[in-house]
């Protein structure tokens, strides 16, 4: 019977490590940071230029080959958002040249606020002068190559490598809903203070941490080009852990600010963003000290999409009446639906939202959202797919809007309703918004599963 015993657990141990080598992993990062004075995104008013690099900003890249030969692409960025005239872009290029299929290439931002402004994401909160727009236009040119490049690097770095996942908790985010003064204070407080994490290893050696958070990058707001809180935990990582790259995912972080925030104190705000950064990394080193259970493949990768609709717009007339009273990006927003009026008939009543899922192995599923969604997502699927096996995270594909759940649609507000004119979108949407994300999650994780 000993002997059995003996057998069973060194078949198990072979199993283990069979399924472990199973995985080729390539990590690569590549340095965007401007070389010029950029248009500054993030915050909309009148147009703010850099003055001075507190930190270079990467994108950066985790290529994943399982044993059935499938390669998939998880691409991180220190930038606000993607639209959908860039994905297009990077995600044609990943095919044709790297054989990447939509559905295996993962587009997240970390929603940085410190970063330049790229193409026409948000397009709505600027007016640029000719020179700026010329700026912008070259840097987004600099930035569609280094995707290119990042992506090929990763594939090429290629090799036998052990993947593990565990989380950890950071207390850096607060319901930003709950701090805009004393008639917000009814309003919910949730936020998700988890921090999952994937190691990337190779023997001995950390070739990559992947680590979320969900929360907004916006400690910092002042003309220096950094990656806010994630960028400083980023550096903090790759310190602790030489020779690894450091992607920091962002999470379902649409109504969570890392607070208390500094405004108009440069110094100040850097060292607090600092701070933040070495909380998050911190979180991460101690989940990486810890035991943390393999995460073996095959990756069942799929993609999907639904239409949110919205809610009925400003009628025509009465946005022209209203036009003449109105200053500043109100102003640009209401000649926008005019535009559209006059050219399409009518503003659109839907948007389309795409949705990923990666299922790795029978036990862990990893759902990518689309735009800014609110920390209610997370939590829901989380609960409804698994706490401890289950990755959520927002701000991938285009940043196409604010994502409210229909409780924060119900309470109103920045992120329920008002936010949604600067998107360019007519209004808010319509109550069925939460239901149908959740049915296309659904639909993806039974064809994953």
């Amino acid at each position: 019977m000993k002997h059995i015993f003996t057998l069973l657990s060194l078949l198990a141990m072979l199993h283990a490590a069979v399924a472990s080598a199973a995985w080729q992993a390539g990590a690569a990062k590549a340095d965007i940071t401007p070389t010029e004075p950029v248009p500054l995104a993030g915050y909309g008013g009148k147009t703010r230029m850099s003055q001075r690099v507190e930190h270079p900003i990467w994108l950066k890249a985790l290529a994943l080959k399982d044993d059935s030969g499938a390669t998939s692409v998880l691409v991180t960025a220190d930038l606000v958002g993607l639209s959908d005239t860039m994905v297009a872009i990077i995600a044609k290029a990943a095919l044709e040249k790297h054989g990447i299929p939509r559905e295996r290439l993962i587009l997240n931002t970390s929603h940085n606020h410190s970063c330049p402004v790229t193409a026409d994401v948000l397009w709505l909160y600027y007016e640029f002068t000719p020179e700026e727009a010329a700026v912008k236009d070259r840097y987004t040119a600099m930035v569609y190559a280094k995707y290119e490049e990042v992506i090929g690097k990763a594939i090429a770095n290629l090799a036998p490598a052990e993947l593990g996942f565990e989380q950890g908790l950071a207390g850096v985010a607060v319901n930003r809903r709950r701090s805009r003064g004393p008639e917000s204070r009814a309003l919910g407080g949730q936020v998700d203070q988890d921090v999952p994490v994937i190691t990337v290893k190779a023997g001995n050696d950390l070739k990559a941490i992947v680590f979320g958070y969900s929360c907004h990058t916006t400690a910092l707001g002042g003309l220096s080009i950094n990656g806010d809180y994630a960028g400083f935990a980023q550096l903090e990582l790759e310190k602790s852990f030489p020779g690894s790259v450091a992607m920091f995912v962002q999470n379902c972080g649409g109504d969570a600010n890392p607070l208390p925030r500094i405004r108009g104190r440069d110094v100040e705000a850097t060292e607090l963003a600092s701070m933040y950064g070495k909380v998050l990394a911190e979180a991460v080193r101690q989940v990486i000290a810890a035991k943390m259970p393999p995460l073996n493949g095959p990756i069942h990768a799929a993609m999907g999409e639904t239409e949110l609709s919205l809610q009925p717009g400003i009628p025509l007339e009465e946005l022209k009446q209203r036009l003449p009273n109105l200053a500043g990006m109100p102003k640009r927003e209401f000649e926008h639906f005019i535009r559209q009026y006059e050219t399409l008939g009518s503003p659109p009543d839907r948007v389309k939202y795409p949705v990923q899922v990666w299922r790795i192995g029978t036990d862990f599923q990893f759902i990518a959202l689309t735009g800014e969604t609110v920390v209610d997502y997370s939590l829901k699927f989380k609960a409804a797919y698994g706490w401890n096996s289950t990755w959520v995270c927002g701000y991938n594909n285009d940043l196409t809007s604010y994502v409210p759940s229909l409780r924060v649609l119900k309470e109103g507000g920045y992120e329920g309703v008002t936010g949604m004119f600067e998107y360019g979108h007519r209004a808010p949407y319509t109550e069925t918004v939460e239901e149908r994300i959740t049915t296309k999650v659904e639909e993806l994780m039974k064809q994953t599963k």
